[in-house]
């Protein structure tokens, strides 16, 4: 089978799956709230400060390895004859877990100090807003997969 990489990370789909992605990431940040929401909004304002397009170009940097994170979920999915979207919401620990192995890796090797300690001060937290974000996500491939 297929893997979600193939299908959704190349060719014309790529760039509108970045673009989804970019939404995506855009309206979770802005749906934060409290202290914490404060936190996550500031960083991102850093991050997005680095430089115009650096996010979408950050996401289409890491969309191959994120994919390939999921793709184990995916086959699962496909293998039990359940929506793929069904299956990532079904499980949003493994998602965020899976999601977060690619950006720790990322962030080791990471050159640019004030992107490291950024993502530094966040990690302790993110692990509850990429869970937050896994209803969108899996919106967000769902859309983007052949029906």
């Amino acid at each position: 089978m297929a893997s979600i990489l193939e299908l959704i990370g190349g060719g014309d789909k790529r760039q509108a799956v970045i673009d989804h992605a970019y939404r995506v990431l855009d309206a979770e940040v802005d749906s934060k709230t409290g202290l914490s929401g404060f936190a996550v909004k500031a960083a991102y304002k850093v991050v997005k400060g680095i430089g115009s397009g650096f996010v979408r170009g950050a996401i289409d940097h890491m969309l191959d390895d994120f994919l390939n994170a999921l793709d184990p979920i995916y086959q699962e999915a496909l293998q039990k004859k359940i929506s793929p979207r069904a299956h990532l919401e079904s499980d949003p620990d493994r998602v965020a877990e899976a999601l977060l192995g690619v950006t720790d890796a990322r962030a080791r090797r990471a050159k640019n100090m004030l992107l490291k300690k950024t993502y530094d001060k966040l990690r302790d937290g993110a692990k509850q807003h990429v869970r937050a974000a896994v209803p969108r996500l899996g919106e967000m491939v769902a859309a983007h997969l052949p029906a």
